[in-house]
């Protein structure tokens, strides 16, 4: 495995000098070393897939640093996954996989071009993926990584085939289940021990990342911190929006109808957030029209998210286009490079497991003594 950039480069202020740490770096390595092993790279730290963010700029930037990028391909066509593919192994030869969304009407297809492709990380999102699409990827001799809600699901996604699950919380960017993430890290992490787990959903600092590791997560799925990396082609008024924004200021959005459920994303507020609301009441009525079916209708909600992210992303629209954050965004407060993000994280870790150590001298008796006494 080779020396990764983002696990050298510890800024100041965690570390006084890398060399004392050797010790807490081995007990880091420890705790990830089923993530480790499994995405092949140095620091198990998966990008989070984000549309139109998520391209081959920021996802080799961070595989190169030591990292795990993932591209998400969104609403992508076969042709274009395989495009940014082929770019991303321009731009870094370390591992690096594609996030997939299993309401893709073409799904199969992409899942043909990662294999064509030897991608060997397959993330599957936005819904529980079928046996057929699972058993697909495993014969293109890939890796299954599926997003499981409750332990239940995670137990299924396993006898299914998957290889790994990430366990996000509410508290991401996007679209988001219901429930926390340090709730669902106390139902899943002790119970689901068969494959690697990755903990993902407002992880915004190292401390806790190590928090579930320590409680027995592989890994972390990071989205948000990366966003304004200076090799992210986010617009500067996009990234400028996140570096003001506080951590209330992302929600989630609101569900309109019970009989027309639709996935909640969370977004930093904007005139976009009532916008949704109208889309909604128009879809609704559709459906009741026998306009749209109800699978129709929540693929043109997709549509419409994926272009309003667009016109917020790359054309700097914050107030008509969508501004998709997760509540650790009040964690960002400026621009920093992959590398520094990524090393910032570990020597946050490594600084609590190194001042813990230290603490653990201080307690221990003294060599003659017994108990602190003569």
């Amino acid at each position: 495995m080779s020396e990764a950039v983002g696990l050298a480069e510890f800024p100041a202020t965690a570390l006084s000098a890398a060399g004392e740490f050797d010790g807490e770096r081995a007990e880091l390595n420890r705790l990830w070393a089923r993530g480790r092993k499994l995405l092949g790279c140095e620091v198990a730290i998966m990008g989070g897939a984000m549309t139109w963010v998520s391209e081959r700029n920021l996802v080799a930037a961070i595989s190169n640093a030591g990292g795990f990028g993932v591209i998400a391909s969104g609403s992508m066509s076969p042709d274009l996954l395989a495009t940014e593919i082929a770019a991303t192994k321009a731009l870094t030869a370390q591992p690096f996989g594609v996030n997939l969304i299993t309401m893709h009407p073409r799904l199969l297809e992409l899942i043909d071009v990662c294999a064509d492709h030897r991608v060997r990380h397959v993330v599957l999102a936005g819904g529980l993926p079928s046996a057929a699409a699972v058993a697909r990827i495993k014969r293109g001799e890939a890796r299954v990584f599926c997003f499981a809600p409750a332990l239940g699901f995670a137990r299924k996604l396993v006898r299914m085939g998957a290889d790994a699950i990430v366990i996000e919380g509410t508290e991401a960017g996007g679209h988001i289940g219901p429930v926390s993430t340090a709730v669902l890290a106390q139902e899943i992490l002790p119970h689901l021990t068969e494959v690697p787990v990755f903990v993902a959903g407002g992880i915004g600092r190292g401390e806790a990342m190590l928090s579930y590791l320590e409680m027995g997560a592989s890994g972390a799925q990071l989205g948000t911190r990366f966003v304004c990396a200076y090799e992210s082609i986010a617009h500067p008024r996009f990234k400028q929006a996140f570096i003001r924004a506080a951590a209330r200021d992302a929600v989630a959005s609101v569900q309109l109808d019970p009989r027309f459920p639709v996935i909640p994303v969370r977004a930093l507020v904007n005139p976009m957030t009532e916008r949704f609301l109208s889309v909604q009441r128009e879809l609704i009525a559709r459906v009741g029209r026998g306009e749209l079916s109800q699978k129709e209708a929540l693929l043109e909600i997709e549509h419409f998210w994926a272009g309003a992210l667009r016109r917020a992303v790359i054309e700097g629209d914050v107030e008509g286009g969508s501004l998709m954050a997760g509540q650790s965004v009040g964690l960002v407060t400026r621009e920093q490079s992959t590398a520094e993000i990524l090393g910032e994280l570990v020597g946050q870790a490594l600084a609590v497991l190194a001042a813990r150590g230290m603490h653990a001298r201080q307690r221990a008796p003294a060599p003659g003594r017994r108990d602190g006494r003569e």
